[in-house]
């Protein structure tokens, strides 16, 4: 406890003028940054910029547009943030404020190692407790450093600053002046998720599995994500911040925390902006705790968290693999913030998925996110080895591990699809994929088609249409199977597949031209142990239907599970029917057509079968 805490909270406490009159000219000053930043403090501030000549204000983001950032006060006052929000923009592109890239994580040493040394430092706080400690509520991340290693240190007295559990605790001895003003905090309500951004986090949540600890960053698409989780179950939260959303899935019990492995019952942040029904929900609650943003981002914090998935948006990402989440050229639209950190502790997770979201295109959807290569003054944040999933509404590319050709492949099918064609041709002018390469253009992954059945034996099988990138899974299962079990697909003694006529079974268009593959992992990597494929004849409406299954999977109705899928699937797009060719000797597919359920007729044509069945005759019971 500390002792005659009252009698020191009368000896500091001052008016705002009074407080603000002690920094000098020249001043490096910190402001709490966010909807925890003191607006009291910033408007004695402002009052005073006449005699306050060439401060410089470092700050991490501000949640609107700050007053001394007014060009009326440039010759007092010059902002340098470390994340640059949309109001912020403009003064950096014609040079009135600065940014400064770092990641977020290792700010606190900047201020603690006296890199960057504070003159003084402006902080808003709750009321002290019984014991003389003021919580610093929603807006711990740097400001504890700053506090800690400032010359100067002023705290704004709020009752309105919610108390907050975690490493948020502030000794009065800490602060030089105190200044109570009450008023409600800043408020902060995310931007506009338009259909794009809802298929993006209904994307994303096909990733996250029940008990997973997610790190999800402000914005539409994180809001779009935490929306879709309504079915999960004991999902966990260490982030780096959150808003109204999270509330809402702790509200009706999707976030329980009760499966982390680390500060287990508790949802761990370093700030949070949102509504004022936010603030008071998290006041003196104990499932949420606040600590320094070097401690909520620190990688190895965060790798203890198992199967953590971290969630972050970008402008931009190039064919191989490159992001920039904060500039595009010369121009500055945010900053590096927490990507890095939780993308390589999400990947040392047991478990872990590092995620990287973005729509496909501009906003005003004239240029594409997915672009050939990263242009002069465009900042890497995330490189080529840190990349896993990354997210569009079109689709889910995976990356870690994939040569430059696969990324480039995985990249252009999940781009807009206006793009693609002139995306292949950059990417051919770059030899970064064959120069024959094929992709159907107008093709759109659908996603609806994914799903794990259990076959014969109790195997589980992971069912889902093709992708460009399974050419060589393809490869290996045509090579894997015997001599006659490819003719018996093929019909001719084949001893080479090659790509030329690989990728004929992953070009598809999804519509006509459809294609499953069935797969299983083994050794922790995924093989292909079967494929189904059907292509429309558009002068019939009938579609030719073919499969193949490694040797080692038969007998266990995969192939009666794929015909059936199928089926299913183009019945859903007006086909018709389906007929197949097949050897005489192969009985066994002879015997998975007969059990379609439909009434098939079989034709014997010199050597081979020809099946039909329509889809409008099914068996009677």
């Amino acid at each position: 406890m500390q002792q005659g805490w009252e009698e020191l909270y009368r000896q500091r406490l001052t008016s705002a003028d009074d407080a603000i009159a002690a920094i000098k000219p020249a001043s490096r000053i910190f402001i709490s940054g966010g909807c925890a930043e003191p607006r009291g403090l910033v408007n004695a501030l402002t009052a005073r910029a006449a005699k306050l000549p060439d401060c410089e204000i470092v700050t991490m983001l501000t949640a609107g547009k700050p007053p001394y950032t007014d060009e009326k006060y440039a010759d007092s006052f010059r902002l340098n943030a470390f994340y640059i929000t949309h109001t912020l923009r403009e003064s950096v592109w014609k040079g009135l404020a600065d940014y400064t890239p770092i990641l977020l994580s290792e700010v606190p040493a900047l201020f603690r190692g006296g890199r960057m040394r504070l003159d003084a430092a402006l902080v808003q706080v709750s009321p002290p407790d019984k014991n003389g400690h003021c919580s610093l509520g929603i807006g711990v991340d740097i400001a504890m450093a700053a506090i800690e290693s400032a010359d100067y240190v002023i705290a704004q007295v709020n009752h309105y600053m919610p108390r907050t559990h975690g490493d948020t605790f502030v000794p009065l001895k800490s602060f030089h002046a105190l200044v109570e003003q009450n008023g409600e905090l800043i408020p902060y309500a995310v931007g506009h998720c338009g259909p794009a951004c809802r298929t993006i986090g209904q994307n994303i949540s096909r990733l996250i599995e029940d008990g997973s600890t997610l790190q999800i960053g402000m914005g539409a698409i994180a809001e779009s994500v935490l929306l879709q989780l309504g079915n999960h179950r004991d999902l966990g939260v260490h982030t780096e911040t959150f808003s109204d959303a999270l509330m809402e899935l702790v509200k009706s019990g999707v976030i329980t925390n009760a499966r982390k492995s680390m500060h287990k019952g508790k949802v761990i942040a370093a700030f949070c902006m949102g509504s004022p029904e936010l603030y008071a929900f998290i006041d003196d609650n104990p499932m949420f705790e606040f600590h320094p943003i070097d401690y909520t981002n620190n990688r190895r914090v965060i790798a203890a968290n198992d199967n953590m998935v971290s969630i972050n948006s970008a402008l931009l990402i190039d064919l191989t693999g490159q992001v920039s989440n904060y500039s595009i050229g010369y121009d500055i639209y945010g900053g590096m913030g927490g990507q890095v950190d939780f993308s390589r502790g999400a990947a040392l997770s047991r478990g872990g998925k590092p995620v990287i979201a973005l729509p496909s295109t501009s906003e005003d959807g004239e240029k594409s996110s997915i672009v050939p290569y990263i242009e002069e003054g465009t900042g890497v944040v995330t490189t080529r080895g840190d990349v896993h999933y990354v997210v569009t509404e079109y689709g889910i590319a995976f990356l870690h591990g994939k040569s430059i050709r696969e990324r480039t492949l995985s990249l252009i099918q999940v781009a807009h699809p206006k793009f693609r064609d002139w995306l292949m041709q950059e990417a051919k002018k770059r030899q970064l994929v064959y120069q024959d390469q094929a992709l159907k253009s107008d093709a759109v992954y659908p996603a609806q088609y994914e799903l794990r059945q259990e076959v014969g034996g109790g195997l589980m099988v992971f069912f889902r249409p093709v992708k460009a990138t399974d050419e060589k899974g393809l490869q290996r299962l045509i090579y894997g199977m015997s001599a006659e079990s490819r003719f018996l697909r093929f019909f001719e003694r084949m001893s080479r597949f090659p790509h030329r006529k690989a990728q004929e079974l992953t070009a598809v268009d999804y519509e006509g031209d459809m294609a499953i593959v069935a797969i299983v992992e083994r050794d922790g990597a995924e093989e292909i142990i079967a494929a189904g494929h059907y292509m429309l004849s558009p002068r019939t409406g009938m579609a030719e239907v073919a499969f193949m299954v490694a040797d080692d999977y038969h007998n266990r109705h995969i192939a009666s599970f794929l015909l059936k899928y199928l089926i299913q699937i183009a019945r859903e797009h007006g086909v018709k029917g389906f007929f197949a060719s097949v050897l005489l000797q192969n009985k066994a597919m002879v015997k998975v057509f007969l059990k379609s359920g439909y009434e098939v007729k079989i034709e014997d044509l010199d050597g081979e079968y020809r099946v039909t069945f329509t889809f409008d005759k099914p068996l009677k019971e």
